[in-house]
Parts: structure tokens; sequence; C-alpha cells
């Protein structure tokens, strides 16, 4: 999933060597920490959010088959 994330953001921003992906596991839930450069923030939340929701559609989608649910939060 770490992986998939980054291949659909790199792309999107300017500086694709400082995207950086975290994992957080809960009991209950896997959070994804997209953490990318300051001046490519907007590129990645896109005009009124359309590009993070369809970036979080493709991750939701993806990890459909885990027990746990599945977060992205963009810093």
């Amino acid at each position: 999933m770490k992986a998939l994330i980054e291949t659909m953001v790199a792309p999107l921003v300017d500086y694709p060597e400082d995207v950086q992906v975290t994992v957080k596991e809960d009991d209950e839930r896997l959070t994804y920490h997209l953490t990318v450069n300051q001046d490519d923030v907007g590129k990645v939340i896109g005009k009124n959010g359309r590009i993070a929701k369809a970036v979080r559609t493709v991750v939701y989608a993806a990890g459909s088959d885990e027990t746990k649910r599945i977060y992205l939060d963009i810093m």
C-alpha cells in the first residue's frame, strides 16, 4: 500500500524525493501519513480537494480486503 501511495503522488509533485509515507497501526485501523514538500501540498490536495479525494478512494479500494480500516492523512 505504501508503494501504491508513493507511485500515485510522486508524478504530481515538483519534489518527488520528499514524498514520504509512514504507517501507524492500531487495533482497528491502519493510518498512512503522507508527507510532501511544503511547496507541493496544494498540488496533492488539488482544487476543492479533488486529487486528495481521488487518492483516498484508490487507497481505500485497494485496501478493501484488509480486516482493518484504512485511513490516509496528508500532512
